[in-house]
């Protein structure tokens, strides 16, 4: 039987390793190879599968809970290498960037390296956040700066 806390440590372990994928599916391709630029020593990286580009089907749902119908396809860019370390590394990514999925993959595994998480999470996978958190203010600015509030006035006795 699994303790309590055994469970806890694999689901923040799968959160944080969720949290890393979903930053490196959504960097931009300078982020990545600035980063790369910027390595003192580069790992060789053999290719697993692709890259390689297909199409996944998206599902939506009417005003976010209704029932899932197929909104559409969109194309999407997957890689996975082997290090000489051995982590192998996973990325996807939207459109048919190659070069970006394939250096998304090396950084999945070297964030998955003790020796160079860090490196990946401070050079790479923080700058990302703050981007994106930034982007996300800026569009909630924008919207309530639209914001209309009504009311309702009470006439007489109709």
């Amino acid at each position: 039987m699994i303790s309590a806390d055994r469970k806890d440590a694999a689901s923040q372990a799968v959160s944080t390793r969720k949290r890393a994928a979903d930053l490196l599916a959504r960097a931009e391709r300078s982020e990545l190879q600035s980063v790369w630029d910027a390595l003192p020593e580069k790992p060789q990286a053999h290719p697993v599968r692709g890259p390689e580009t297909g199409l996944v089907m998206v599902r939506g749902r009417i005003g976010g809970g209704g029932a899932p119908f197929n909104l559409g396809e969109v194309t999407v860019t997957r890689a996975t290498v082997r290090l000489d370390s051995g982590s192998i590394g996973h990325a996807q990514a939207l459109g048919t960037d190659r070069t970006k999925a394939r250096l998304a993959a090396i950084f999945d595994a070297l964030w998955q390296e003790e020796a160079t998480r860090n490196f990946v999470e401070q050079a790479l996978l923080s700058p990302i956040a703050a981007r994106i958190a930034a982007a996300e203010r800026r569009k909630a600015d924008e919207t309530a700066a639209t914001r209309v509030d009504f009311f309702t006035m009470v006439r007489g006795d109709n």
